[in-house]
């Protein structure tokens, strides 16, 4: 009854996935924190470890408290299943981990985190895939990008640094065309703002150590999926269509059906790559989580009024907010993300690189971190850290150039925030 899906999202942030604990009939979902279950017997034993049975076997496959934020992120999702794990990368490579092998490669947008591009362009070549950068503002790129040996198609639903929002709608539809899954990272928007699924995504992953979680605790990350893409459609994922010898011969597709990416995650994705979400830091995202809509329609609020403020400052060349009236994205965002473009968002200043340096180190209620998504609003110069590893055209695509300032908007008092913008800009003009 918790996660029934007739409940609005307020209610399932708080109950989905959850119920009084029956041992102790404490209400708030307990902390888990072992390692390992008994077993009832020895044919419960092998029930489980065949996957004839779902259960409890060793932490790092399944845990109690882990299970229930994956059901809520599931529910808040509209996905089938989902399965957490230990940071947003780790989420990345785990929603690819099945889809990929030598050779095989992904179509992504060119407007993600630096991070996310670095671990693309870099770290995915040492498995044999490689990535294609495409401008997804463009549809003709990405149809002439996908080849034989595409697996997937990825991108962010608000983007990391410049708040750009993706058309999902228009990218769902070439990935369907292509047979392909559309692996969208919905960490900017939360489920609150922007539900992919809903815009034919096959898979969503979040950062949790973001907006879900809320106050900059824990890390964590998540991959839900819609439970909706034919994986036996074709011959291009062996993993989760043919025949898995670890298992004797099980079809995850066939025995499973729309959990077969989710039960294909744990039982062979945090078992064999063992990146594996911690007990208290599920419950410090459940409880981050309770509060998620209410947070984000703060978040949009103080970033709205903070971002007008800003377009209107003599020291200010450009604000990229999707939430202003004169975005080149205000009719998307209508669209994907009804309730408000977020709070993450980029602003250049006139005096280019210098002058950003001495704005982050001017301000004073604002910190200057590699994070966003705290209810404390937060600053970079992604040029110098977060995109520092990129080129100069790498950083322009991904709208990190050296002028430009990323800020994630916190629930402070609004006014408080401009003051300090306000005094950092002038020391940033002196």
């Amino acid at each position: 009854m918790s996660d029934n899906p007739a409940f609005g999202f307020d209610t399932l942030q708080i109950h989905a996935g959850a119920a009084p604990d029956p041992a102790t009939g404490a209400r708030q979902t307990p902390i888990y924190q072992t390692t390992a279950y008994v077993f009832r017997d020895a044919d419960h034993a092998a029930a489980l470890f065949n996957l004839q049975e779902v259960g409890y076997i060793y932490s790092r496959l399944t845990n109690p408290t882990v299970a229930v934020l994956q059901e809520r992120m599931a529910a808040l999702e509209g996905g089938a299943g989902a399965v957490c794990c230990s940071s947003g990368h780790a989420a990345q490579i785990m929603a690819l981990f099945p889809l990929m092998g030598p050779g095989r490669n992904i179509v992504a947008s060119t407007r993600l985190y630096g991070g996310t591009i670095t671990q693309f362009s870099q770290t995915i070549k040492r498995f044999g895939w490689s990535a294609k950068f495409i401008d997804f503002d463009d549809p003709d790129a990405i149809k002439a990008a996908i080849d034989d040996d595409t697996r997937a198609i990825f991108c962010e639903s608000v983007a990391n640094p410049g708040g750009y929002i993706t058309d999902l709608d228009a990218i769902a539809a070439i990935a369907n065309d292509a047979g392909l899954p559309l692996i969208v990272d919905n960490t900017s928007a939360t489920p609150y703002l922007c539900r992919p699924i809903e815009h034919g995504a096959t898979l969503v992953v979040h950062s949790m150590t973001k907006y879900l979680t809320g106050n900059g605790t824990v890390m964590g990350g998540v991959i839900v999926d819609s439970g909706k893409f034919d994986w036996s459609a074709s011959d291009k994922f062996p993993a989760l269509s043919q025949p898995e010898p670890a298992y004797h011969g099980l079809s995850f597709h066939k025995t499973f059906g729309p959990m077969a990416f989710t039960f294909h995650g744990i039982a062979i994705g945090l078992r064999d790559l063992g990146m594996t979400l911690n007990p208290q830091a599920a419950h410090y995202t459940l409880m981050g989580i309770e509060t998620l809509s209410l947070r984000m329609s703060r978040h949009v609020e103080n970033a709205t009024k903070v971002a007008k403020w800003l377009e209107t400052h003599p020291a200010v060349d450009k604000v990229t907010y999707a939430g202003l009236e004169n975005s080149p994205y205000r009719e998307r965002m209508s669209r994907i993300c009804p309730k408000g473009a977020g709070s993450l968002f980029t602003f250049a200043l006139k005096g280019g690189y210098d002058a950003c340096v001495k704005f982050v180190d001017a301000v004073k209620l604002f910190s200057h971190v590699a994070n966003l998504g705290d209810t404390r609003s937060l600053v970079i110069h992604s040029a110098s850290t977060t995109h520092r590893q990129l080129s100069p055209d790498q950083q322009e695509a991904a709208g990190a150039a050296p002028n430009v300032v990323r800020v994630s908007i916190g629930t402070e008092d609004p006014n408080d925030l401009i003051a300090d913008l306000e005094q950092a800009l002038t020391a940033a003009s002196a």
